[in-house]
């Protein structure tokens, strides 16, 4: 359930409630008989443990320090009990009965506990502790988690003292257990039965990875864990086939200069056998929440669309976050735009065929550097090409549950990327730039042809689709695609994902119609 109140994505209740959503989704697969059971267990047993520590470090001291000191002994209580069922589950095998029993109490207890919490404890907590107090509680929250034991630890003690002696112990001695019993190379796949099949073994084999949540982590720590790429490389050498990038015409690394005067840097994708005709160009821009990832990432999609569309593409590393916040990702891809409008004769590229498109939050750049162009009175791109883009920065959306719990990106994770994409600039998250559902369609006509693409499983699906029908309402011309049994980032990944191939031949289709139209 959602709060009753407004949140910031870095609040303490703000990551309290999407730790609640992500485990309850888990609760639904269990209680659907679909996926790997063995694995939801052991994913609702280690989300429990680094949860209740948290807790039990900043949100349960906080209201004692309220002067809830009885409400805050019942909540640990509650954890007590929990944590005696977790050990149980720990210890035993699904269809054993001391197994499905626990488990099944697992469920009707944590989902009380979080009720009571989100309708009592958190909304008396914001109101006594106030706005800013939740913000460093969050903080704090992460920092627990990061150091928490990933095992139940039911006579370990509960106070916030007793974790600080004890938990670095305890954590070391789970990461040996973790290790040991292989849990740790299943902690970070979607065990949900929803993916499809190449989808599931590309999630297993990431997990394989060890990757650690990055949604506890610190941005520098977040950088270094593996990605899908990584993944996509171990199941290529897996068959026997070779992991050399796609081959196109020429890549380029290359600095433009901005409008302001700054550096740009881009890299540049030429196709086979480019000559004096100018070509078409797409501005293909990058994801990762604003705060991960690089154009190294993406290398594939950007060799991909060369190749099945003919066109150079280019592709800005815009500024990260939190080092640079918003919006300075923006500025940079707009200037970007604005430079090849004026410059793509330079790179052999036609100006008069510019389209524009990208990934995640790059197709929220995509979207809003269109609006910005057409709210300056300039040139448009051609054609738009958005695939799962994020469109608000509210906890919107049916996806919002019956993904929440989805990697490699989750609620959790995304709401992680926003705290630090907004760090300072609150106002960010009802800028029409971030937040293209609420635009107007007066604002939106007028906009290039589009094609919005999406996935199942998606926190982000149900935004991106109700961003597509906004667009068709205000007369522009939009296509969506849903692409079933597919994930976040699965677009760059044709590799190993036949429906990766197809969503990234769909995108070439919708800009070489829109080359040949202009």
């Amino acid at each position: 359930m959602a709060l009753p109140y407004p949140t910031q994505p870095g609040d303490v209740d703000h990551m309290i409630t999407n730790d609640h959503a992500a485990v309850n989704r888990l609760f639904e697969h269990i209680e659907a008989g679909r996926g790997d059971r063995q694995i939801l267990a052991d994913q609702i047993c280690f989300q429990v443990a680094l949860h209740a520590d948290a807790e039990e470090r900043t949100f349960y001291p906080e209201l004692q320090r309220l002067g809830r000191n009885d409400d805050a002994e019942e909540l640990i209580a509650e954890h007590a009990e929990v944590k005696k069922l977790v050990k149980t589950v720990e210890q035993t095998e699904p269809g054993e009965p001391e197994f499905e029993q626990a488990l099944a109490a697992i469920i009707k207890d944590i989902r009380e506990h979080a009720n009571e919490e989100e309708t009592i404890f958190l909304p008396e907590m914001r109101n006594g502790a106030g706005a800013e107090r939740m913000a460093v509680l969050g903080e704090e929250f992460l920092a627990a988690k990061r150091t928490a034991p990933t095992y139940s630890h039911p006579a370990a003690p509960s106070s916030g003292l007793g974790h600080k002696l004890a938990d670095a112990g305890a954590a070391m001695i789970d990461k040996l257990r973790d290790k040991a019993s292989g849990r740790v190379h299943t902690l970070g796949t979607d065990a949900s039965g929803l993916l499809d099949p190449q989808a599931q073994r590309l999630m297993d084999t990431f997990a394989a990875l060890d990757p650690k949540p990055l949604e506890i982590l610190k941005p520098e720590q977040a950088r270094r864990q593996p990605t899908l790429v990584d993944a996509v490389h171990q199941i290529l050498e897996a068959d026997g086939k070779s992991t050399d990038p796609e081959q196109v015409g020429s890549v380029e690394d290359v600095n433009l200069l901005g409008t302001a005067g700054g550096e740009l840097p881009v890299r540049i994708y030429k196709p086979e056998g480019a000559d004096s005709t100018l070509l078409p160009v797409i501005l293909w821009i990058h994801g990762g929440g604003f705060v991960l990832y690089d154009v190294d990432t993406y290398d594939a999609s950007c060799r991909g669309l060369v190749n099945k569309t003919g066109a150079i593409v280019v592709s800005p590393e815009y500024r990260r976050a939190p080092e640079n916040v918003f919006p300075a990702a923006h500025d940079d891809v707009l200037a970007t735009y604005r430079w090849l409008q004026t410059n793509a004769g330079q790179l052999g590229g036609d100006p008069a065929r510019i389209a524009i498109g990208g990934e995640s939050v790059g197709g929220t750049l995509a979207a809003s550097t269109s609006l910005q162009l057409q709210e300056a009175g300039e040139p448009l791109p051609v054609a738009q090409v958005l695939v799962y883009p994020l469109t608000t920065a509210e906890q919107w959306g049916e996806s919002f549950a019956d993904a929440a719990d989805s990697r490699p990106l989750n609620r959790p994770l995304l709401s992680w990327m926003a705290m630090h994409a907004f760090h300072g600039v609150p106002e960010a998250a009802t800028d029409p730039r971030i937040a293209l559902l609420d635009v107007s369609k007066e604002e939106l006509a007028g906009l290039p042809t589009t094609l919005v693409i999406t996935d199942e499983r998606d926190v982000l699906r149900s935004q991106g689709e109700q961003f597509a029908v906004n667009l068709e309402t205000a007369g522009v011309a939009v296509t969506s695609s849903r692409y079933d049994g597919m994930m976040h980032e699965f677009f760059g990944a044709a590799a190993v994902l036949d429906k990766a191939q197809q969503a990234q031949q769909e995108a070439a289709d919708h800009f070489t119609a829109a080359f040949r139209a202009s």
